[in-house]
């Protein structure tokens, strides 16, 4: 075999490599690629230029002329870009700049492919041997410092401008802009250095000179409203752009650009402005924009701060509106009724009032979930508004009174509002909120368990289901020592409705023991320590009835138990007493205990004599050992109510006063006085066979008194607590501590003092000898 002739390097380089590849491959690129064609070489062209690069770079030294061709390789690719590239470039501007760069940057690419080809081996072998840069990163380094470098301005501000030309509505080719950014990609090899240094800088600060320019002229002209829906598209249309034909990395930049440009810097201004800033909105319920609103201000930077705040400020607006409403209608309803001595002005009824701040707290609850995405901030505004909503007073009654007392009108019996089960739940539901928001929490207990009581003694309880709903929702919100108390009352009822008929059941087998005969009787024994403290009225003078029938209770339960003391509480029991009248009209009357022991002292057989003639006030009392308030509401209810059982007699109107008195119109039979004398209303008369007679309560709805004593005993409880797991505290973090751990109520920072003053006179702390700001506790 015969060796293969040497190739020298012009000879090689010039007659084979610049003849036959590289001056057809520059000719192709200039005059322009047929794509129809596919490859610009054929198999044997290709296959003999390669061959020639290969047999000139494995000859054997000196002949190896590997790094001569990969050096003549790059000055043919640098000359073919300054001579024929960069002077097409020189002399376009605009679109035409950007069509020629694209055309310039594509056929670098070809040329760089088939460099690639024709010089496979150096680049295999020679660089990596002697770690220089491979062919494609030297075509892309050669292109950036010949072309690129030189028309990157021209370039760029050509971009920009085809970028404003778009955002001013006009149609402009999206792909030229893109594969202009491609190019400034390539550039950077991997790193964007070159597209943020290049064009980014430049046009995110054009964006944020033409936007600052527009965002005054449409601010001036549009509502806040309209301006954040251009805003919104703004940003939808930006980032449409970005995604179309810049690098993902620019959208959070742009965004922070436009955001700072278009919000932050006209915060103040959007919300603010008179007829359509944040509080036109809220008052105007303009949920779309409010929603807009929250999307578009949560993007800046404490942007949501003063929304908060107006929401919060709106908010108490709206609640201070149904306070002074409640107020007005107070004040209507007193001159209504007018001065009428002994009439009561107010009542603790509201059910108006507390559907009011129901609908309020409702409808800004879902605004807040809806429109503002349950963010923190506004659940916090909207806590800290209805906070002092609720706890601001309306009138005499506090807001707790007021939620209670609409609590107990749901669950009695006989209540004006006809309600579901799922209705009453979900009212019961809404209170159990307002409640939440109550800084009293005691105290709405304290009237809460007292109304309770009388509702399940008075057997006025609609659901005792119902009952157990609402205080698992009470315990669930407030936690189980709350409500103790109120569970043990419906716990005694159902153990004390087994006693009861237990009772029954002895009396109907024993009648001659217990003398009741037909008289039905049945008694509620119940645990003291669950129910509230009742007037007991166990010394008034029963009639001998009533008095057998106590006794043969007593003894039935004396002769059961051994270690527990019966207590009658006269004050909350009831009776169904038969009245006949005129004519042999008989109606059953269904009253209180007190009620009764009145009626029947008018009877032939006892005060009222034979003729029915009349009783003094001071006669019944002194008679039946009633007190005078008491006797007083009794008496109010039969002689002044719906159904007029006695009647005042008629020489008592006059009696031990002056004619001014006597004159002053109908309503002086709607007081009670004790002069009065009083007699049986023979000719009463009513359609319905069985009446039930209300009487005002002998129990105020809750009694102060025993709340603060209550809070005392909190409040010493936990100092206890704290400082013997502390043994050591200065007087403020020992005030402070106490008042975190207290939920129920908020005392004043004095009456803890006072009470911490109290546990040093009892000696459970004492003061440093050396501090005496200073609380040691006492084991």
């Amino acid at each position: 075999m015969s060796d293969t002739p040497t190739i020298q390097l012009d000879e090689g380089w010039d007659k084979n490599i610049k003849k036959d590849a590289l001056g057809p491959l520059e000719n192709l690129l200039e005059e322009g690629i047929n794509k129809k064609k596919g490859r610009l070489f054929s198999n044997v062209e290709y296959s003999n230029a390669y061959t020639t690069c290969y047999n000139m770079c494995t000859q054997k030294q000196p002949y190896n002329f590997t790094e001569q061709i990969y050096d003549r390789s790059n000055e043919a690719m640098l000359t073919y870009l300054q001579v024929k590239v960069l002077p097409s470039l020189k002399d376009k501007t605009g679109e035409t700049l950007l069509r020629e760069f694209i055309w310039r940057g594509d056929n670098h690419n070809i040329m760089v492919k088939w460099y690639t080809k024709f010089f496979m081996y150096v680049d295999r072998y020679h660089v990596q041997y002697h770690q220089v840069p491979k062919l494609g990163v030297c075509g892309v380094r050669n292109f950036k410092k010949i072309v690129f470098d030189a028309v990157k301005d021209e370039v760029t501000s050509a971009l920009l401008k085809l970028i404003q030309e778009e955002r001013e509505g006009q149609t402009v080719e999206g792909d030229l802009i893109k594969k202009c950014i491609q190019i400034y990609q390539q550039m950077g090899m991997g790193v964007p250095d070159v597209y943020e240094g290049e064009f980014e800088k430049s046009f995110l600060e054009e964006s944020r000179a033409f936007y600052a320019r527009n965002a005054n002229i449409w601010i001036s002209e549009e509502s806040t409203p309209s301006f954040l829906v251009r805003v919104e598209k703004i940003l939808e249309d930006e980032s449409n752009r970005v995604t179309r034909y810049l690098l993902p990395s620019t959208n959070p930049k742009l965004a922070a650009t436009l955001d700072k440009e278009l919000l932050e810097q006209r915060i103040t201004i959007l919300l603010e402005r008179e007829g359509s800033g944040c509080r036109v909105m809220l008052a105007n319920d303009m949920m779309d924009d409010l929603s807009r609103l929250y999307r578009l201000f949560s993007r800046v930077s404490n942007g949501l701060e003063p929304v908060a705040e107006f929401f919060k400020a709106h908010l108490l607006d709206v609640g201070r509106e149904k306070i002074e409403q409640r107020v007005a209608r107070l004040e209507n309803t007193d001159k209504e009724k007018g001065p009428a001595s002994g009439e009561a002005k107010e009542g603790n009824d509201d059910p108006q009032f507390i559907k009011d701040l129901m609908a309020v707290h409702d409808k800004y609850t879902k605004m807040v979930n809806e429109q503002f995405q349950s963010n923190a901030l506004f659940q916090k505004a909207l806590k800290e508004a209805f906070s002092e909503l609720v706890n601001t007073d309306s009138g005499r009654y506090k807001t707790a009174d007021l939620i209670a007392t609409f609590c107990d009108r749901l669950l009695k019996s006989g209540s004006t509002e006809k309600l579901s089960d799922s209705e009453i739940e979900e009212f019961l539901e809404k209170s159990v909120q307002l409640f939440s928001y109550l800084q009293d929490k005691d105290l709405f207990g304290e009237i809460y368990r007292n109304q309770l009581s009388r509702r399940l003694l008075n057997q006025r309880s609609a659901s005792d289901d119902m009952e157990r709903v609402m205080v698992g929702k009470l315990k669930l919100s407030c936690g189980a020592q709350f409500t103790a108390k109120m569970e043990g009352m419906l716990n005694d009822l159902a153990i004390c409705a087994e006693m009861s008929s237990a009772f029954e059941s002895f009396c109907r087998e024993n009648p001659d023991r217990t003398g009741l005969g037909k008289t039905e009787f049945s008694v509620q024994v119940l645990t003291a320590g669950h129910w509230p403290q009742f007037k007991p009225l166990n010394e008034i003078t029963l009639p001998s009835i009533m008095h057998k029938c106590t006794q043969a209770f007593k003894e039935y339960y004396d002769a059961k138990t051994s270690q527990r003391r019966l207590q009658w509480t006269h004050s909350l029991g009831s009776a169904m007493v038969k009245g006949t009248f005129q004519q042999k009209r008989v109606f059953d009357i269904q009253v209180t205990t007190l009620q009764a022991v009145v009626m029947l002292a008018f009877n032939a057989d006892s005060l009222g004599g034979v003729g029915g003639g009349p009783v003094s006030f001071q006669a019944l009392q002194e008679n039946l050992n009633i007190p005078e308030d008491a006797l007083k509401k009794a008496l109010h209810s039969l002689v002044c109510g719906k159904f007029k059982i006695i009647k005042k007699a008629a020489a008592s109107s006059g009696s031990g006063e002056s004619a001014a008195e006597a004159s002053a119109g109908p309503k002086e039979d709607k007081v009670i006085r004790p002069t009065d004398s009083f007699q049986f209303n023979d000719a009463f008369t009513c359609p319905m066979r069985k009446i039930r007679i209300p009487m005002a309560s002998l129990e105020e709805s809750h009694n102060m008194k025993r709340v603060e004593e209550d809070r005392s005993h909190a409040i010493e409880a936990a100092a206890v607590r704290i400082m013997k797991a502390r043994k050591t505290l200065s007087h403020q973090q020992l005030v402070s501590e106490v008042l975190q751990q207290l939920s129920f109520f908020r005392p004043d920072a004095k009456l803890v003092k006072k009470r911490i003053e109290a546990l040093i006179e009892r000696e459970f702390l004492e003061r440093d000898p050396d501090n005496p700001n200073v609380y040691r506790y006492l084991a």
